[in-house]
């Protein structure tokens, strides 16, 4: 585990700040819920909490108080978030597998490429019991505090994006610089076509585009677009799917347990409506967000399924990493996939009935 550091004096005064503004609603409410999410009001994230809080606060008749804080007011990145949440400072905070890698490795496997082959797929597993098994892992990790509640989307899914070329197959990836997160999954995926993967921080990255630092990137439409990448000559964009972009919520188990059990239902309901809703945000906003794109000048590929195998192929040396550098890598590995095994033929049977 990790050395927990003390919250700091400018986080504190956060919440001082935000409990006068907050004023009469906290004294109001039987419970007052603090949820972060380290993005803005565009991102799926927010769609998320709105749903949630809208539906926490109406149906536990006001017992329960959502106040919601986007952006790095209260916390700045997933392990500060993360000990914040531990520490009681902060009650919901919301990270990627990356942003929490540091802590818990093996959430990596949810960034596995290739593993998960729809949204139709993504969204039967994570509802479903491989959550509520990673949930089980996270609080023994924790020491029983931080309480994995949800698995939702941020982002829709990442494809391969550059501005040198189309790429078709993994060989048109070989040589290519591409803007990784430093968590080493991505790395290897990145090292396994044959590119050389390149950490850039998320700030960093138009510039870097713009300089040939970088020359690609693994991002969803909405985050490209969001940032104008196009200006900065990102242009070609594969639709490989590789990862689905997930989110995880989570909640301090103290202050879950601490609601009488008609008040953790809400929650439990509030949770499920949030992923929803994450679930659907992404698939509405890529329509523009493609759009745009091809306004800009974008060049848009969606491999054919033959050329989309090649790409699993040549990933695969990603789960041979995965299996032998993360304790239990074996465990998680064949919990997603077999929860994705069982995802599809449960549509597939589905299929027989709605299709004839």
């Amino acid at each position: 585990m990790f050395t927990k550091t003390k919250i700091n004096s400018v986080i504190a005064a956060g919440f001082i700040g935000a409990s006068i503004m907050l004023g009469n609603v906290a004294q109001a409410a039987e419970f007052n819920i603090r949820a972060v999410a380290n993005s803005n009001e565009n991102d799926e994230d927010y769609d998320g909490l709105v749903v949630f809080k809208d539906f926490v606060e109406a149906h536990s008749n006001g017992e329960i108080a959502v106040d919601i804080f986007m952006g790095t007011q209260l916390c700045g990145n997933g392990v500060e978030c993360l000990e914040a949440l531990e520490d009681g400072a902060i009650d919901i905070y919301i990270s990627t597998s990356g942003g929490a890698s540091a802590m818990y490795p093996y959430v990596q496997v949810l960034d596995l490429p290739y593993v998960l082959r729809d949204d139709r797929i993504a969204e039967e597993v994570f509802t479903g019991d491989f959550t509520r098994e990673l949930r089980k892992q996270i609080l023994e990790d924790s020491d029983n505090v931080v309480r994995l509640m949800a698995i939702g989307n941020t982002g829709g899914w990442r494809n391969f994006a550059n501005t040198k070329r189309t790429v078709k197959s993994p060989e048109d990836l070989e040589g290519l610089k591409i803007r990784t997160v430093v968590s080493d999954l991505p790395q290897e995926l990145v090292r396994s076509l044959g590119a050389s993967p390149t950490p850039i921080p998320w700030g960093d990255l138009f510039t870097s585009f713009q300089t040939g630092v970088v020359e690609g990137s693994k991002n969803g439409i909405t985050d490209i677009m969001g940032m104008k990448f196009t200006d900065a000559g990102l242009k070609y964009v594969t639709l490989d799917g590789h990862a689905y972009m997930s989110a995880l919520w989570y909640m301090n188990n103290d202050t879950f347990l601490d609601m009488p059990e008609e008040l953790r239902r809400v929650v439990v309901d509030g949770f499920s409506a949030l992923q929803q809703a994450t679930f659907a945000s992404p698939k509405r906003k890529s329509i523009a967000a493609y759009e745009a794109f091809n306004k800009a000048g974008g060049d848009l590929y969606v491999p054919t399924p033959e050329e989309k195998a090649q790409f699993a192929k040549a990933a695969e040396p990603v789960y041979s990493w995965f299996k032998e550098s993360i304790e239990d890598g074996d465990k998680w590995f064949n919990l997603l996939s077999d929860a994705a095994k069982q995802a599809e033929q449960k549509v597939e049977a589905e299929y027989e009935s709605d299709l004839h």
